[in-house]
């Protein structure tokens, strides 16, 4: 669909393929339905999956657990990732995102939503220090805090 077209000539309905960490999704792009706010998370999942910077920033994260029946470093940010791309601002709000089968397996490829305490635990786990430099390196950022 080049900005060249004129309105008439775009199809009124068409399939994108993007590649996700839960494979291939065929996203419907329907001209004639309402917009959804959820409709563009599969095309922002892409970008991060085809840059890399979403398995550097699951990488690099500081976050350990000694116990084996602790959440992964990849369901704790991806619940945590989900939420942001959902428009939420709390973590009392994670709850509106665990009953949705789809888009955490299909679009992060997390085995479970998180909590939100196992969320806040999370981040209350992590060193702040760590927590600072690792923030720094996957934002551009420097940080204003001395240590």
């Amino acid at each position: 669909m080049g900005e060249g077209q004129n309105k008439g000539e775009l199809k009124k309905n068409h399939d994108v393929s993007v590649d996700t960490y839960g494979g291939k999704v065929h996203v419907e792009w329907n001209s004639e339905t309402a917009v959804t706010p959820l409709g563009q998370p599969p095309f922002f999942i892409n970008f991060i999956k085809v840059s890399g910077l979403y398995d550097a920033f699951i990488e690099d994260c500081p976050l350990q657990y000694g116990s084996s029946n602790a959440p992964t470093k990849e369901d704790v940010l991806g619940t945590l990732l989900l939420s942001v791309l959902a428009g939420q601002r709390r973590y009392a709000h994670i709850t509106a995102i665990r009953s949705d089968g789809v888009n955490p397996s299909v679009l992060v490829g997390m085995t479970k939503v998180v909590s939100e305490d196992s969320s806040r635990r999370a981040l209350k786990r992590m060193d702040e220090r760590q927590g600072i430099e690792w923030l720094d390196t996957h934002t551009n950022t420097t940080s204003h805090i001395e240590y």
